[in-house]
């Protein structure tokens, strides 16, 4: 009997699961951790959706299988959404389906339309799902950059010309899970056009639809004419009502890609608990007040963030969207590696990070620091910081035994 697994073969320790066992494991021992490593929201949901949860939660026939696509009122608020927001028309039957979150639709996704041998064009660094979910289903990754010149352009063209065989699905994420990096609608007029030229389904993440700041919205691959023709978007109700817990997300675009997902769920699942779905459309459908107040929270503490962080000596970057700035180690701590200075940061400074190479190889030599924490809690971290790059400015011992 062989405990060769094929699929666990092909995936590494993940990365970003060590530093988060160490940080477990100092708060048992009665640490105060500032984490700053994952993107979990700190403010609960709106309350009129906690009660929607409660008050269906509370009917007894609320209790059996739901639908694996999504209630059709869901489905229909989350069409309702793209109208609003970005004038965009969807079919609520052919065009959204529901997700467990965009991770888990994500990897369905990768399951349905890959196979054994597919190239997939996938960012690099990038969330761990885009690369590994079709990892897991047999395919292969064949890597672009994030940052959206004439780079990108470039290595697309490359990818087609000298891949065998050709990719087949183009995973794009923007704003960008690590860097933060963001996009117009120019660059997804030219992707779509590039997609249609060359046969290729793009798959675009927009979880962070809802984070942008000062005063510049985000945009859908789906407002392009023509989008649907090769495109889906998935979006998640995590970061914008802060429901990361109850994992609902969607899917939303061309109908033969929500087909073959809505087709794939029905064999892994029956969607998820009704009255959590139910809430979800309480979300969607009622006051949108609590977006905006949760968009004002997070680009405060942007600005803190970046303002208390280079008075302690760490130079980062002001995002434009997301709950995440990308920052390079800090000057004299290059050489250790992103790992080893989440490691120490954690160890020496009470402080969890996420550690670049967790996003791939072209993550190395930066960390994720996500904006999590309330004010004083990050201004806390910067005065922890500072003492640590003052204490070991020559860089501390790697403990290889620890």
């Amino acid at each position: 009997m062989s405990d060769e697994f094929y699929r666990i073969k092909r995936m590494p320790p993940y990365v970003i699961a060590e530093v988060n066992a160490m940080r477990h494991a100092a708060r048992q021992a009665g640490r105060d951790i500032i984490d700053l490593g994952m993107g979990n929201p700190d403010q609960p949901p709106p309350q009129h959706v906690i009660d929607k949860l409660c008050e269906v939660a509370a009917k007894p026939d609320a209790h059996g299988y739901s639908q694996s696509k999504g209630i059709p009122g869901l489905r229909r608020a989350q069409a309702n959404y793209y109208q609003r927001r970005f004038g965009v028309e969807l079919d609520p039957e052919s065009e959204v389906v529901v997700t467990m979150g965009s991770k888990e639709g994500l990897s369905s996704m990768a399951t349905a339309i890959s196979a054994p041998g597919d190239v997939i064009l996938a960012p690099s660094p990038a969330y761990p799902i885009h690369t590994y979910g079709f990892i897991i289903a047999g395919a292969t990754i064949r890597s672009v950059p994030t940052t959206p010149d004439e780079r990108y352009w470039r290595a697309l063209d490359n990818a087609m010309a000298y891949t065998v065989p050709r990719p087949t699905v183009l995973v794009v994420n923007y704003p960008s899970n690590p860097t933060a990096e963001t996009v117009d609608l120019e660059f997804y007029e030219r992707l779509v056009a590039w997609a249609k030229a060359n046969e290729v389904w793009v798959l675009s993440d927009l979880a962070y639809s809802e984070l942008y700041y000062d005063g510049k919205p985000t945009r859908s691959i789906l407002e392009v004419p023509g989008a649907k023709d090769v495109a889906v978007e998935f979006t998640s109700m995590s970061k914008t009502f802060s429901m990361a817990g109850w994992r609902i997300g969607f899917c939303v675009g061309n109908k033969k890609l929500i087909a073959a997902l809505t087709r794939v769920k029905s064999y892994l699942d029956y969607g998820a608990f009704t009255p959590i779905q139910a809430a979800a459309c309480a979300a969607l459908n009622g006051p949108q007040d609590v977006v905006e107040q949760n968009r004002l929270r997070y680009q405060h503490r942007r600005d803190v963030m970046v303002e208390s962080f280079t008075r302690a000596g760490w130079e980062i970057p002001s995002p434009p969207a997301s709950m995440f700035t990308w920052a390079k180690l800090p000057p004299g701590f290059e050489h250790m590696g992103s790992l080893e200075f989440s490691k120490q940061l954690l160890q020496h400074a009470e402080v969890a990070v996420a550690a670049g190479v967790g996003f791939g190889e072209e993550g190395e030599g930066y960390v994720r620091i996500a904006m999590v924490e309330n004010e004083q809690r990050i201004r806390q971290a910067a005065r922890n910081i500072k003492k640590f790059l003052s204490d070991h400015g020559s860089a501390p011992k790697i403990d290889h035994a620890r």
